[in-house]
């Protein structure tokens, strides 16, 4: 786990303050790489790489950038898990180290662009071809792993976080259309990012930039079509063959794991699952809130730390941590994405590397199995109406309102969202009911100054994801969790990759193995959510590895943090000044006047606060730092690597 960083000439031409340039993005991205750092330039003068190196395989002589002494050269993010695997088929003698960052080197010198359909992995990279004269760069099929690149002029940057391209901007500007989406959806769509002129490489794309020009296309996608010739015992055989092996390939290490265990059934699957055949050396990380019990699930992680037989390590978090860290979180995030559950996500990661570099998570269960609540709000209301119509029995997709009934109790704390989703419309098109479920931006009102954003189309945006060609349309089950497969989870993945290397920390995602995702896809919808039973496959393939609380489990709501209550007693203060400053009152974008005033209307489960929050905090941090950022060219190195704002309560 690394970060990685460059500058390309388009035109060929060398490029000045190209040593400058490499330093400060390097420097920029310190925590991402404690144990190493490197740079490499083209004797022209017009490519530039840069690396900060956190050591997790092939201790010794993996460091970057690599060559393969044939004038190209590379930098890589993430592990590629079937390294081993790779190396045999390209020929061990051809191997100077142990690295699974060579592979890469040696695969692209043995298949060109197609090596990246040979990666099985987390990744990010950058490689320069000599022959060709070009960059070369991919993104692993998920977006675990970040790569953001903005072009100025003839000039393109990359780097692992936005934070380190600001510096090369002519200004750093808000960008209305991802406004836009994150007023919806707290993320962005399309590969937007918050700050205009800096772009994403979408998941499962390459990009390749040279002679004048930048382009990008898709190598991998994953592919609804499903299987209805083999039965449910068939399905719940082949998903645990694949998790165990996932698991296995993600358990690959030079140094100890750990795990994070949320109490929750995907991050309890991967510990019991990489601990089954003996837990020497794995540890485990929680957090909680000792604030009040339903904010307190250590004692389901507990519950699978016995059975694991595994040491658990535990941080309670509290008000002055928010307060002491969310300048430090929204920095290190580099803009504001997902909900409150990054804050404890970051606490957590802080305690696990006081003992380990590498942990395993349970990120992408939801969107893969049907985790979230929200998708039996949509199917509970499509039950009626197909009771009304007299359809609950036909085709393979419709769960009938009789079998949904008992499952319902999942929805107790959800009564506010079921209030609001039915507020205005009912039995609409599906595309425009999962819209309306997700959307956010209605519960904004006047805190948005909605005249200064132009006409551009959310919804559009969103159906186009929502109806894409590799989704059957019949399928609404499959519909909704492709689209927060597509959206919500890379949004998560940014969280969970800068949380972590916010510490020098890598974290691993089993449940993120394309086989495994790939396999999942063919499943049909009543086997994956039978009866309206969230992950119901996936509950049954591992029913003999988890303790029986976390399979009876019915309560779990991601990982709750208790910001209404802080708002208004301990954090009270803390929001009120952010949102008080001579900058803050005069945004373009958020009357904040307002903002505050609403503060003690926030429902206990709302995101409405944090996200204008974060937002607010986001702006302080970049936004009005512009002269600092520009400056780093100038008066590099630089001097700290969190922004000066950032400061102990």
């Amino acid at each position: 786990m690394c970060g990685i960083a460059g500058v390309l000439q388009l035109d060929g031409r060398r490029l000045r303050e190209q040593e400058t340039a490499l330093r400060v993005m390097n420097d920029m991205q310190r925590h991402r790489g404690p144990d190493g750092e490197g740079t490499w330039s083209h004797p022209r003068g017009h490519v530039g790489l840069a690396h900060r190196r956190l050591s997790i395989i092939d201790l010794e002589l993996g460091s970057q950038p690599m060559t393969d002494a044939e004038g190209n050269w590379l930098i890589f993010n993430g592990e590629i898990y079937n390294y081993l695997e790779l190396r045999k088929e390209l020929g061990e003698d051809q191997f100077r180290t142990k690295s699974d960052t060579e592979v890469i080197l040696r695969a692209y010198r043995r298949w060109g662009e197609a090596c990246v359909e040979k990666l099985r992995g987390m990744f990010a990279f950058a490689l320069w071809d000599e022959t060709e004269e070009r960059l070369f760069c991919a993104r692993d099929r998920f977006g675990i792993k970040p790569f953001y690149y903005a072009q100025v002029g003839e000039v393109f940057y990359f780097a692992s976080e936005t934070k380190a391209l600001l510096p090369f901007l002519p200004r750093i500007e808000t960008d209305h259309h991802a406004f836009k989406d994150y007023l919806a959806f707290q993320l962005c769509l399309d590969g937007k990012t918050l700050f205009r002129n800096i772009r994403e490489l979408l998941p499962a794309h390459v990009l390749v930039a040279g002679k004048g020009e930048v382009r990008t296309r898709r190598y991998w996608q994953v592919y609804y079509h499903v299987d209805y010739s083999h039965t449910e015992t068939y399905f719940q055989e082949e998903l645990a063959k694949l998790l165990f092996d996932a698991v296995e390939m993600h358990k690959r290490s030079d140094v100890p794991i750990g795990g994070y265990i949320s109490g929750g059934l995907d991050s309890s699957i991967v510990a019991c699952l990489a601990t089954r055949g003996g837990s020497a050396g794995f540890e485990g990380f929680t957090g909680k809130f000792s604030i009040s019990s339903r904010y307190d699930e250590s004692p389901y992680a507990r519950e699978v730390a016995r059975k694991g037989d595994f040491p658990l390590f535990e941080i309670d978090i509290t008000a002055n941590d928010f307060v002491d860290n969310m300048r430090r979180l929204i920095y290190h995030l580099d803009y504001p994405v997902a909900g409150p559950g990054s804050f404890p996500q970051y606490m957590v990661s802080k305690l696990a590397r006081t003992r380990r570099k590498v942990v395993l998570g349970g990120q992408g269960g939801d969107e893969i199995f049907g985790g979230y609540a929200r998708y039996l709000i949509a199917y509970f209301e499509q039950c009626i109406k197909a009771a009304i119509d007299g359809t609950s029995n036909s085709g393979h997709f419709i769960v009938t309102y009789e079998s949904i009934i008992p499952n319902l109790v999942t929805l107790r704390e959800y009564k506010p969202l079921l209030q609001e989703f039915w507020k205005e419309g009912l039995f609409e098109d599906l595309d425009r009911r999962y819209f309306r479920l997700i959307n956010r931006a209605p519960a904004l009102g006047e805190e948005i100054r909605w005249d200064a954003l132009d006409d551009y189309d959310v919804y559009e945006t969103f159906r186009k994801i929502f109806r894409a060609d590799n989704v059957k349309k019949e399928s609404y089950f499959d519909s909704m969790t492709h689209f927060d497969f597509k959206t919500l989870l890379p949004a998560l993945l940014q969280v969970e990759d800068r949380v972590s290397m916010a510490h020098g920390l890598e974290s691993r995602v089993p449940f993120l193995d394309h086989p495994l995702v790939e396999f999942a896809a063919t499943m049909p919808s009543n086997v994956k959510f039978k009866d309206g039973a969230m992950k119901h496959v996936l509950r049954e393939a591992m029913a003999s590895y988890l303790p029986s609380a976390i399979l009876e489990r019915k309560d779990k709501m991601g990982f709750p943090v208790p910001l209404s209550e802080w708002l208004r007693k301990e954090a009270r203060a803390f929001v009120q000044d952010i949102l008080s400053s001579k900058k803050a009152l005069q945004r373009e974008l958020v009357d904040n006047k307002i903002v505050r005033t609403k503060l003690d209307s926030e429902p206990q489960f709302s995101r409405k606060t944090w996200g204008l929050l974060s937002l607010e905090l986001w702006q302080q941090e970049f936004h009005d730092r512009q002269a600092y950022f520009q400056g780093l060219i100038q008066n590099e190195p630089v001097q700290s690597v969190e922004a000066p704002t950032v400061r102990a309560a």
